[in-house]
């Protein structure tokens, strides 16, 4: 593979901002999984794909859902994991959402049920961050400066 020189780079331009980015997962259950973020991390279901058509009917098959709270969307596939929790590296996260009030957060995620891992703690790196596990054993990480 061949990278481009900074003189054609330079040529391009970089006039495109990236916004956003919208982690897609492979999840058992897309509508078990939407639930369960809604119910426990407080996350709306935007709604769910059957392959046809969409959809906000949870009684209904779906092999695709998107799950949104404020500005952050996650996606849902249904299929299986690309690895399994336990093959990640110790201390590794699967999401990492920055938060602005970590506090906040970890009063509701309590009240609603959530199964806390960790935290809040003050890391090393000076970040105060909570840990929690999801329906399918991924482990989500949220972070205030």
């Amino acid at each position: 593979m061949v990278l481009p020189d900074d003189d054609s780079l330079a040529a391009v331009g970089t006039t495109a901002a990236f916004e956003s980015v919208v982690p897609h997962i492979a999840v058992p259950d897309v509508v078990r999984t939407a639930e369960h973020y809604r119910d426990r991390l407080g996350f709306e279901i935007a709604g769910y794909w059957d392959g046809a058509e969409v959809h906000h009917d949870a009684s209904r098959p779906a092999v695709f859902g998107i799950v949104r709270r404020g500005p952050v969307a996650i996606h849902l596939n249904a299929g299986k994991p690309r690895h399994r929790p336990s093959q990640a590296a110790a201390g590794a996260y699967d999401l990492y959402f920055n938060v602005d009030d970590l506090s906040l957060l970890d009063a509701e995620l309590r009240a609603r049920g959530a199964e806390i891992l960790e935290g809040p703690t003050i890391r090393p790196y000076g970040r105060r961050e909570m840990v929690v596990r999801d329906c399918n054993g991924l482990i989500l990480a949220f972070g205030e400066a």
